[in-house]
């Protein structure tokens, strides 16, 4: 579908994303637990935005390179898989350590004041950003006609079953806000995670260049 495939991996690897432990996450159940679900739904408004940034800027900044120069389309390949083993390594990393506390971010009073949190918080991490660049290509057809429809694809899928998935979070939070923290739970996440993100970049190193 415009130029993408393996949508089934595509949408695993984004819930894995999303369930695995990190700033968005503690960010959206710290704030609902703190104010309720309707600050929960503002600072998941606030992540989502954050997230259509990445996705636009990935579609423009990267279609017309990858358009012009199938050499540039497979050092990128080559950089995403070395970023994806990055952040394998430190999510088994993670998962084999026990789980440490950490203070709960800040909370922003009002509506709009959170909706600004989740985007800015979103936004200003490069990680994010990086690991945009790092996964839609691979989910991308080299020979795809309009690479930048196939990155707009991907990014409003991303957004869309992100914010889902947050909302959902968001709910649970909001009807368990005595229930104790579950450690173990991060662990799985984190070490399904890397095993996946490994994969992903075996994936794309041994990839034949299109």
């Amino acid at each position: 579908m415009l130029g993408t495939h393996d949508l089934g991996l595509f949408a695993l690897t984004v819930f894995l994303l999303n369930a695995t432990p990190g700033v968005d996450m503690a960010l959206t159940v710290a704030t609902t637990l703190k104010g309720g679900w309707r600050q929960g739904a503002a600072v998941v408004l606030g992540i989502s935005l954050g997230c259509v940034l990445h996705s636009l800027a990935a579609a423009f900044g990267l279609a017309a390179l990858l358009a012009a120069s199938s050499e540039a389309f497979t050092l990128l390949k080559w950089a995403g898989a070395a970023y994806l083993l990055y952040v394998a390594w430190g999510m088994a990393r993670a998962g084999l350590q026990p789980a440490s506390a950490a203070p709960a971010p800040s909370v922003a009073s009002g509506f709009g004041r959170t909706v600004w949190q989740g985007f800015w918080t979103n936004a200003l991490n490069p990680k994010v950003a990086l690991f945009f660049l790092a996964l839609l290509p691979q989910f991308i057809a080299a020979e795809a006609p309009h690479k930048t429809l196939a990155f707009l694809f991907l990014g409003a899928w991303f957004v869309l079953q992100g914010g889902l998935f947050s909302l959902g979070l968001v709910a649970l939070a909001a009807l368990a806000r005595r229930l104790p923290p579950r450690p173990g739970l991060g662990r799985a996440l984190n070490l399904g995670g890397a095993g996946l993100f490994a994969f992903l970049a075996g994936r794309l190193a041994l990839a034949k260049p299109g």
